[in-house]
């Protein structure tokens, strides 16, 4: 079940005298929550965690300066409808630009919920094409919106198509649908991801409070069908700006048998100033978790740079050059320095 502006109000997740303003953010942006997520939103909570990803706000119709419609370049790398080529390697695949909850951070918000959510069978065909013409391809990327809204069908056949090309040895989705309306994890979508080559699913979350048993369920159904699973989640003002919030956060995903990947460094779209943190504090809280949790529990923390430049690491280092050639000064998780390689005249 998806819930709209005015569902909203019935079910006491905003007050009714909001309506308006609601209605003017999504004259902008798409809106839309799943019955699951709703079901977590406190609303005796002004500052719910889950209420500030999926909720509008009128903080969305103001933009910065630095703010664009298309934060990381799609546009820039896209050579035919539904293909986005930025690295050499692999590319983006976009079936679909419809979700089941529309994130009010996405940094696609100008695209998804429109018209023409579906990429036409014509243009579905060119995209095919142009992998097969690129055998430089190795990786390909199935997103949007969100692929797991396909019927199992069409499913199965991207993923046939895919698996035919000779030179695509990786075929990843990427979803929010574990999360968001897990039961649709069902067999019928699980076995067709079905392949020869590897197929690896990555799905989105942000909060502990999203690992639900219905979604600790659903990814188990990919994980027991042999289908590596991995999370990416976005740094947030005010849902995981948190050291504690991250590491219970990524405790559960490994719990769940999923691979922490990337904590995003919040993109530079329209509307989403409020969301977004300074690198330096980012960096802090990610340096928070560093011997507080185990390697597995720690994704990368990236930044997608704007203008289509691609994504680059931006955590902390703990290594820096020495006063002598080849020595280092290496940090450690309680921030005391220590001298690379040892000093065999220091006796400490």
């Amino acid at each position: 079940m998806t819930l709209r502006i005015e569902d909203l109000a019935e079910r006491g997740l905003v007050p009714p005298e909001r309506l308006p303003e609601l209605r003017r953010v999504a004259e902008n942006f798409a809106v839309a929550l799943t019955g699951d997520v709703a079901a977590l939103i406190d609303p005796a909570d002004p500052n719910d965690p889950i209420a500030a990803q999926f909720v509008p706000r009128t903080d969305e119709l103001a933009t910065a300066p630095e703010e664009s419609g298309d934060p990381i370049g799609d546009e820039r790398w896209s050579p035919v409808p539904g293909i986005v080529h930025r690295y050499p390697d692999r590319v983006l695949l976009k079936p679909i630009l419809v979700c089941p909850v529309y994130c009010r951070f996405c940094f696609r918000r100008e695209q998804v919920g429109r018209e023409h959510a579906l990429l036409s069978p014509d243009a579905l065909a060119a995209a095919f094409d142009y992998i097969r013409a690129h055998p430089e391809i190795w990786e390909v990327i199935v997103t949007g919106g969100d692929p797991f809204l396909l019927s199992p069908r069409r499913i199965v056949a991207i993923v046939k198509t895919l698996d035919a090309i000779p030179h695509v040895a990786v075929i990843r989705f990427h979803t929010r649908v574990p999360i968001a309306d897990p039961r649709r994890v069902r067999p019928a979508l699980v076995s067709a991801l079905a392949a020869e080559k590897a197929v690896y699913v990555v799905m989105h979350a942000n909060h502990p409070r999203e690992l639900t048993e219905p979604v600790r369920q659903s990814v188990g159904r990919l994980v027991r069908a042999g289908i590596p699973v991995l999370s990416q989640s976005v740094l947030l003002r005010g849902v995981n700006d948190d050291p504690a919030v991250l590491e219970a956060l990524f405790r559960g995903l490994v719990a769940m048998r999923v691979k922490p990947y990337y904590l995003h460094h919040p993109d530079l779209a329209r509307g989403t100033a409020h969301f977004r943190l300074g690198i330096e504090e980012g960096q802090n809280l990610v340096c928070a978790l560093r011997g507080r949790v185990s390697g597995l529990c720690q994704p990368t923390y990236v930044l997608d740079i704007p203008g289509g430049h691609g994504k680059v690491p931006i955590g902390s280092t703990y290594a820096r050059p020495g006063r002598a050639p080849g020595r280092w000064i290496v940090e450690d998780p309680a921030g005391e320095p220590h001298t690379y390689p040892p000093d065999v005249s220091d006796p400490d």
